[in-house]
């Protein structure tokens, strides 16, 4: 909860308490979906998976852990044995939009970290859970939020699914990514 504030957000949406109880962030990971609530944290903190099978270990940045979806980098012997989390420095935010505050799928989810740039990761806008590279640039580089919206928009590939449309996913995106941009340069 020091460390990691969004994390420890993040974990409390995940299912009921059974889940909380049993579940692993491994297991989150590993599952591979675009809507899993630990992922953008996970790509904002510029985590790497840690790998390891009989013929030794390896790191895989979480940027390039996932091929497509629910695909990974990982092979069948490998298993998820750890994650490096560098020192996140910053303010740290977390939001979650489902049909209930908590024990639902995402319809989109969002984390951020603003020290000197911005760092911003989405989950179920796309294929696979996405870090903003070209969105934090805008903002970083001094963009509007009006101008850094349009970059989101080109950057994100939501779907119509039994969950959402992906038209109701792009008008949420942009509305978490200007509460993001208010929020963390105010310092709440």
């Amino acid at each position: 909860r020091r460390r990691l504030p969004m994390l420890a957000a993040a974990a409390r949406e995940i299912g009921g308490v059974q889940i909380q109880n049993r579940g692993t962030i491994g297991g989150n990971v590993a599952n591979a979906s675009p809507a899993g609530d630990t992922l953008p944290v996970l790509l904002a903190a510029d985590a790497a998976v840690v790998l390891r099978s009989a013929a030794g270990t390896r790191r895989v940045p979480l940027t390039a852990f996932y091929t497509g979806y629910r695909q990974t980098v990982a092979r069948p012997d490998e298993l998820i044995v750890s994650f490096e989390i560098p020192a996140v420095k910053g303010r740290q935010w977390f939001r979650m939009v489902g049909t209930r505050a908590a024990q639902a799928i995402a319809k989109i989810v969002i984390a951020g970290v603003w020290e000197k740039q911005p760092r911003l990761a989405m989950g179920s806008v796309a294929p696979t859970p996405l870090r903003l590279s070209r969105t934090e640039q805008a903002l970083g580089g001094g963009a509007s939020i009006a101008e850094a919206e349009e970059v989101l928009q080109n950057e994100i590939a939501p779907i119509d699914d039994l969950r959402s449309t992906a038209e109701y996913r792009r008008q949420v995106a942009a509305n978490l990514l200007r509460q993001f941009w208010s929020e963390s340069r105010r310092g709440k």
